[in-house]
């Protein structure tokens, strides 16, 4: 019986990390691509039920953010227009307590630029 208990205990631990993150709020980041461009993106995030909705504010103006939370693992998506294009911002990475960090993909009329984001809450 002592070890059932223990055993409960030690899952519900295990398992408390992936449900304790609420990402609800505003969040300001930082982007840093491989061709040298920087930029500082605010993300205002509501978080319900493993899905990410609210908006991006950054240099293609103010936008829809889509994306997931998924334990510790975040996505994030923004679709805009630019100059008559598309613009796609694919963000992906981890929640490691009151940051998120990964990497990113800017997408341009299907130009693809690599980068790495951080972002703190506010």
């Amino acid at each position: 019986m002592r070890r059932l208990i223990l055993s409960s205990l030690l899952f519900a631990l295990a398992i408390v990390p992936a449900f304790a993150a609420d990402l609800t709020g505003t969040w300001i980041g930082s982007v840093d691509l491989a061709n040298g461009q920087h930029g500082d993106p605010v993300f205002t995030l509501k978080h319900a039920a493993g899905k990410l909705t609210g908006t991006y504010t950054g240099p293609f103006g103010e936008q829809r953010v889509t994306g997931a939370v998924d334990g510790d693992t975040i996505t994030l998506q923004v679709s805009a227009s630019a100059d008559g294009g598309s613009v796609t911002l694919s963000y992906k990475g981890k929640i490691e307590g009151g940051k998120l960090s990964g990497t990113m993909t800017r997408n341009i009329n299907g130009d693809g630029t690599p980068g790495k984001w951080t972002a703190v809450k506010k």
